[in-house]
Order: C-alpha cells, then structure tokens, then sequence
C-alpha cells in the first residue's frame, strides 16, 4: 500500500474520530440527561481529547506527498512565511526562468473552489480543495486552462468587469492529478516572472508549508547571519553587534556587557542551491546558560498573524533604512500563533556581575545550520538617551479613543489603533495638517478631516486630498467628500492638504489606427496613464457592446482578444472610457474593419 495512501486513511480515521467527538460534545451541551451533565470532569476530558487530536490532524496533512506544479527543476525566489509588506508570505515562489507561459498541473486531484482575476495581489489565481483536507493555491498566471478560462469569462461578460472573484460548489469544475490548470505568468502585484504556489488546511484556511508535501528542492546551503541586535525592556533597539565567523557554520561576538532586560534580534537571510534571492528562515532557537528560552518553526501560521509583523521586526529601522531584522523574543501586545507561549518569551535578564552564555541555533528546511556563540557578562547599564524633541507632544494610549479638532480640521484615532502609548504632534494650518509620532506601527487606519476648500464646481471635482511625501510627491488618496468635510483613512504620518488634477487620463491605441482593416489581427492594444491621482476605470465596447479588456498596470496596457466575441458585420465602433481618481475621464472612439470569420 503506497504511502499516500496510508496518510489518506489515516487522515479519514481522525475525521471520523473528530466527527464523533463532536457529536459527544453537542450532546454534553444540550441533552440535560446525560452522563456527562454534571460533571466537570468529563467536560476537561473531551476539551483535552479535543487539542489532544489537533496534533494528529496536523501530522497526517505534513505526511501527505502532493505532485510538483511544474515540470523544470524547482528554484526558489520566495520562502514560505518570510516576511512581505504587511503580511507573511503564505507560500512558496518558484523562479520560472524568467519567463512566463510555462504549464502549471493541479498537485493532486480536486475540486476548484474559488478563481480570482484581479490586477493586483494574487493577480490571476486557482484555490483547488483535495479529498486529503488541504486545498492548494496558484498565483500570478498568465492564462487559465481552457474550461476555466471559458468559464471565468463568461462570468467577467455577465459582471462586466475584467476583475472578478467567482466560487464554485464541490464538484463543479474538477481537475485531475498532473492536469494542467494554466500557465505560468506575472500577473498581479507580482515583481517578475513566477509561481506563486500555496498549501492549505481547507477547514481553517491556514497556510501551511509546502516543503512538508514534496516539493524538491536542492539546498546545501546554511542560512547567513548578518549582526546581532540588542534591545532595551521597552523594545527599543540600543546597540547593534558585529558577527566574526569562525568557520561555515559558527559565529562568535566580542565580549557584550550589558545589563537589564534584555531582547535579542538577528539580522538573517536563508539560500537555495539554483537561486541567489535571499530568502526567510525557517526555524530559531535562543538559549540562555543551556536553557531554551525562544523558539519558533514555521510549519504553518495564521493569515490574522500579518497584522503583528511590524511588532516581530524593528519597525523604526525599516522605515528609515527598509532593513528587516528579526526580533528573538515576543513582543508585547502580540498574539503570533507561530510563538511558543510563555514562560518561554525570549525576554533575558542580565544581572549585574553575572556572567552568560548566549547560544542562537538557525536553521532551514533541510536541515542546514548556523550557529552563534556569545558569552556577557552583566553591568549597570545607564538607559540611553534620546535627541529627539516631543516637548508640546500628546500622549495617546491604545485602549482610548482621540479626536483632535482644529476650526474644522482634525483626525480621529479610533481606539486599538496603536500598539502600544506613544507621542503625537499635530500642526494645523490653512487647508492642511500635519502628523508627528515617532516610527511606530499603526495597527487600525486614522481618519483625517479638512474643511471643504472654497472652489468651483468643476475644480472641487479635480481636488482631493494628498499626502505630502518627504520628496514633496503629492500622493492622491480616495477622498470622501461631504458639504461641510472630506475625509481619508491613513496609517501614516505626514502632511495632508489639498491638491487639484486637472490633467485627463492619457489613452493610445499602440497596434491599430482609426479606419483600419483589421481582419489578421488577434489582439486590440490600447495604452492608458494617469500621472497624477491614477487609473480608477475604464470601461471598453464594440458596437454597443461590453468587452474584455485585460488591463496590466505595470505595462499601463489594455488588451482585447477578438475570440472572446463574434460580431457578424465588417464595420466596427470601438469605444473606450478611461476615468482617473477624481472622476476626470477621457473617451476615445475608433473605426475599424474585420472580417467575420464563422471560425472565431
């Protein structure tokens, strides 16, 4: 009996387990006469056979060998859970040679639950749930397959809308083990060419790591550590330290002396054989004196554990610098499912005229690793000082809420919006304000308020509310506009003021003139740009009637393919309306000629 098989049976065991448990514990909640009802006892005993299977559960998913997504040796350009802008990568991004349009094959036969069309994050994607308890994702492609390709598109004509999301039932559209679902693209808020590839549990939607299902990739490499980092009992980072490298897989510092509270972090990057990207890490260990006293593996995560990144990383240095170092303890206020729970926090306390041993274990996938040896001996530290001025500052705590008003213009910050009590500065002006605080996450969006500026009708329009970048850029944001206030939700600081664009959206056609017989041609291109507040719509027909153009901002192209739709006369009108973020919009309308071809 193969392995796989074996994990699905094991699998099928533990859902029968979980089925009847559940149906125990209904029963011990509802029935009045049961033997459980009055005793507390038998309540511990089923939540403690409840968490006692979630391990089971867990086993049997990372035991289950899925087929590989593409047909090349397997190179990586993302590792799963490093760290994104606002989130932890929830999987795997496998280097297509720089190209696109390499075939992409369901890793186990399934159902598709879910097809994505957007143009940005996932770009075009395929969510395909399995008969083993995990579904598994497909992003950034640039083509579906033809049976999901004609019905996605039907559902985009029935939308009118070229970004859609459409769900399916178990069942209706399946796909077979090795079948090809689509090919391989750049689609989305993607930087290059790749495959996003994901596994999933499909009850919790968690991601979990795909290296655990089979996919081989060849790794000889130990992970690279950079410099060690000290952090006060605030988390404030104080004092960085050099790394010597004894030999490929040791590190040692000099001497630290040092005292107090203290927090560790770790400058860190992982390798493949096949890539140079630097890529994240998989597993950490701190020991103090022999002792463990931090530790996390990513095995899988929550998606609701993006929300706290800004807290595992030194926020104030990858503002100012774009440098990501990774904090070895837990941070206050943070609820990341991938931490081990206290007692065991990372947190060291250094005694003074103690000495320490600190050992730091790194470690990938494949079971490369790096190890640093440093010992400490404990000081009075003196607490550092600050140049930073806050004289005049508020004091806002994240359990309250604020609302700070000046003649008309504010901002309100709701409560749990910050992480932790910090420092604000306001600077009100004519048709303007200005926001201080310290580089500090903001957990929830503020909402800033102007006063209406005095305008015409048509300038009102073409004005809305910028931030004010370090370079003077005028960032347009999406303006809430009311009688007597405009509004935007921001999580950064800055100043925000008014700014007008007067200036239309700019629309070309790139592979076709007006009067034009276009009978051998596949495509319609048409290039649109917005310089100032952006591309908001745009809205595209031929004789009347709505069509398909796919819109990839990174090239700033429309493109219409002329088998989605049969028109049966030789004179067409092409119509096309493209409106920027303050509602400007410039219509471009052509003539041409095809001929009707029963084939299309």
């Amino acid at each position: 009996m193969s392995s796989i098989t074996n994990v699905t049976i094991r699998f099928y065991i533990f859902s029968l387990v979980e089925s009847v448990f559940k149906t125990l514990t209904l029963t011990l909640l509802f029935q009045p006469n049961t033997m459980f009802n009055n005793s507390h006892l038998g309540l511990a005993a089923l939540l403690f056979l409840s968490f006692s299977f979630l391990p089971l559960k867990i086993f049997c998913q990372n035991d289950i060998q899925l087929g590989i997504p593409l047909d090349i040796p397997i190179a990586l350009s993302g590792n799963f859970a490093e760290l994104r802008s606002g989130h932890f990568h929830a999987g795997l991004d496998i280097k297509t040679k720089g190209r696109q349009g390499l075939p992409v094959k369901a890793v186990a036969s399934g159902s598709i639950r879910r097809i994505r069309v957007s143009t940005k994050g996932y770009g075009k994607s395929i969510y395909i749930e399995h008969n083993n308890g995990l579904t598994t994702v497909y992003a950034h492609l640039q083509k579906f397959a033809p049976k999901i390709e004609a019905l996605i598109r039907k559902y985009q004509y029935e939308k009118e809308s070229f970004e859609v999301q459409k769900f399916l039932k178990k069942g209706e559209l399946t796909v077979n083990k090795g079948e090809r679902i689509g090919l391989s693209g750049n689609t989305g808020g993607s930087f290059g060419p790749h495959l996003h590839y994901e596994v999933r549990d499909s009850d919790s939607q968690r991601p979990i790591n795909p290296l655990r299902m089979g996919i081989p990739v060849e790794d000889s490499q130990r992970p690279q550590l950079q410099q060690l980092h000290l952090f006060d009992e605030n988390e404030n980072l104080f004092r960085s330290v050099a790394l010597q490298k004894v030999n490929d897989s040791l590190y040692k510092t000099e001497l630290i002396e040092t005292g107090g509270t203290i927090g560790l972090g770790l400058s860190m990057f992982d390798r493949q054989d096949r890539s140079y990207n630097r890529n994240g890490i998989f597993s950490v260990s701190l020991y103090l004196n022999g002792q463990e006293r931090y530790h996390y593996q990513f095995d899988q995560f929550d998606f609701k554990d993006g929300q706290y990144i800004p807290l595992f990383i030194d926020y104030g240095l990858y503002v100012s610098k774009k440098r990501r170092l990774y904090k070895l303890f837990t941070p206050q206020a943070s609820q990341m499912s991938f931490l081990a729970p206290p007692p065991s926090t990372g947190q060291l306390g250094i005694e003074a005229g103690k000495s320490y041993q600190i050992k730091i274990k790194v470690s990938d996938f494949h079971g490369n690793q790096a190890f640093i040896e440093s010992y400490w001996n404990g000081i009075v530290r003196d607490n550092p000082v600050t140049n930073e001025d806050w004289s005049g500052a508020e004091s806002i705590l994240p359990d309250k809420d604020y609302l700070f008003d000046f003649d008309g213009n504010g901002v309100y910050i709701p409560k749990k919006s910050i992480f932790r009590s910090t420092q604000l500065q306001l600077f009100p002006g004519n048709d303007q304000l200005g926001i201080r605080i310290p580089d500090i996450p903001i957990r929830k969006a503020w909402e800033v308020y102007l006063a209406p500026p005095q305008l015409d009708s048509l300038a009102q329009q073409q004005t809305a509310i910028v931030q004010l970048a370090e370079d003077g850029e005028k960032i347009f944001l999406p303006t809430q506009k009311k009688e007597d206030q405009w509004t935007v939700k921001t999580k950064k600081k800055g100043i925000y003021t008014f700014a007008r664009d007067s200036i239309f959206p700019s629309v070309q056609a790139t592979n076709f003139k007006d009067q034009q017989w276009l009978s051998k041609y596949r495509y319609l291109k048409v290039a649109i740009e917005d310089k100032e507040s952006g591309i908001q719509s745009y809205h595209g027909s031929i004789n009347g009637r709505w069509i398909r153009f796919e819109y990839e901002p990174k090239n700033k192209t429309l493109t219409y393919d002329f088998q989605d739709l049969t028109f049966k006369n030789a004179k067409h009108e092409l119509r096309l309306e493209v409106t920027d973020g303050v509602g400007n919009t410039t219509v471009k309308e052509w003539t041409f000629f095809r001929k009707y071809n029963l084939n299309e």
